[in-house]
């Protein structure tokens, strides 16, 4: 795969998983009036996408087969991983 492609892959992993996050965990609407809620999707997003490039050039410094498939889950896990431990180290 091209390079530029795998770069967007990544980057839209990371997106996702962070608005996924997001969603999934969102507090409640009160809350999200007070403090302001589209700050806190941007900001889990960003998280997303620096958690899916750090788990793709982890796998990729790891792994001996250098499979596009495997990078991107490696990304997947990375952002899931990122995003866990940002949101215990935040609550």
């Amino acid at each position: 795969m091209d390079a530029t492609v795998i770069f967007i892959l990544v980057l839209a992993i990371g997106i996702a998983a962070g608005v996924i996050a997001q969603r999934a965990f969102r507090r409640s609407w009160l809350t999200q009036q007070v403090t302001g809620g589209r700050r806190a999707l941007v900001t889990s997003a960003l998280v997303g996408v620096a958690g899916a490039f750090v788990g793709f050039h982890l796998i990729a410094l790891v792994s001996v087969s250098a499979e596009p498939i495997v990078l991107l889950i490696g990304a997947v896990i990375g952002a899931a991983l990122v995003l866990w431990g940002w949101r215990e180290i935040r609550v």
